[in-house]
């Protein structure tokens, strides 16, 4: 039975990995075509090969329920155009015992998946989006396309691109008075995290006397190779803020969550996040049933053409259901967990259903 099992699990897992690998492939060409529209004199194709590479684990970690439900049709469908899996019924092996099969290569996987998303994507998106930055900002505040504003007091900062290990690039520092005139300016070319405080390098700036006060104007330009920088924000929270909630670790959404409760500010939209992530092993779990009751329901005797549209359909299905929901539970107010529960309960539910019917 050892080995019947661990053929079963091994056709479904090389067919999984197959189609990972294909989606993967497209959705990382789509992107790159997408990105190459972006090229500049400081932004290259090297970089674009770059930002693509660096971003592919997050896509990976997205695509695995969908690739786990059309490989799994496309696996245990094999067995079943050649009639293995009637063999198999006849010689006495229980459905249950097949799905149990299915199952366990879908640990590995989903335990794979919960690492990748947890440990490898976030960095790697991080580096990622910080390179895009410099490369596409030269650098400087005036010509850079992304960034991060943030406010602290009577000052307004923009930081270039934010790196992994607490260091910052290109941060650009305007204070007003109560009037809001200006009173300075200021551009440093890094801020690295040291001793528990932010220490800018390359500091250039500049100092407006009397604005706006109907006497002579003048400026005074002052070059500091060393700043110290007050503010409050931290490497690991910088990190957070910097990057959309379905693209960080479940701790840094865990973290963060509770720093805006704790700001008395709406946390609903990493809530969202949160459940789809720590849900997303039960999510695949519900899909892969879905696909074994498929097979030895309506799929039985279909093509692979047919089971593959009909992969694409589902998962296509329950991502826009889960798309629909997640946003109105914004908006309506109820529970982001019922918004990722419902569309997952109602696939485990029908493959329970067509599993029962078959057996």
């Amino acid at each position: 039975m050892g080995k019947l099992d661990r053929y079963i699990g091994s056709s479904v897992l090389v067919a999984i990995l197959a189609v990972l690998g294909i989606i993967l492939g497209l959705a990382s060409l789509f992107a790159f075509i997408d990105e190459v529209g972006n090229v500049t004199d400081t932004y290259t194709v090297t970089d674009v090969l770059s930002y693509v590479a660096l971003t592919a684990p997050r896509r990976l970690y997205d695509m695995m329920p969908m690739a786990a439900l059309i490989g799994c049709l496309i696996g245990l469908g094999s067995l079943a155009s050649n009639s293995e899996l009637t063999i198999m019924r006849a010689a006495g092996v229980s459905i249950a015992r097949i799905v149990w099969a299915v199952m366990k290569p879908m640990l590995l996987l989903m335990a794979a998946s919960v690492l990748i998303g947890e440990y490898v994507a976030p960095p790697a998106e991080t580096t990622a989006q910080a390179n895009r930055a410099l490369a596409q900002g030269s650098g400087d505040a005036q010509s850079s396309k992304r960034g991060l504003w943030h406010r602290q007091g009577d000052e307004f900062i923009h930081i270039n691109a934010v790196q992994p290990g607490g260091l910052l690039v290109g941060v650009t520092r305007y204070r007003f008075d109560d009037e809001r005139h200006m009173l300075s300016s200021s551009f440093a070319k890094r801020a690295q995290f040291s001793d528990n405080q932010w220490v800018l390098s390359d500091v250039t700036t500049t100092h407006f006397r009397n604005p706006g006060k109907g006497t002579e104007a003048s400026t005074e330009v002052i070059n500091e190779p060393t700043q110290a920088w007050d503010i409050a924000l931290k490497p690991e929270l910088l990190n957070t803020v910097v990057m959309i909630p379905e693209s960080l670790p479940i701790s840094g959404l865990w973290s963060y969550i509770h720093y805006l409760k704790e700001q008395g500010l709406n946390n609903g939209r990493y809530w969202l996040a949160f459940w789809v992530k720590v849900l997303q092993p039960v999510v695949t779990a519900a899909l892969v049933l879905m696909a074994i009751s498929f097979i030895f329901g309506p799929l039985r005797s279909v093509t692979l053409g047919q089971r593959v549209f009909t992969g694409v359909l589902v998962g296509f299905t329950f991502r826009i259901a889960q798309d629909l929901l997640g946003p109105s539970s914004l908006v309506f107010g109820f529970s982001p967990l019922f918004a990722v529960l419902v569309p997952t309960g109602i696939c485990a539910l029908a493959g329970f259903w067509l599993l029962r019917r078959a057996g």
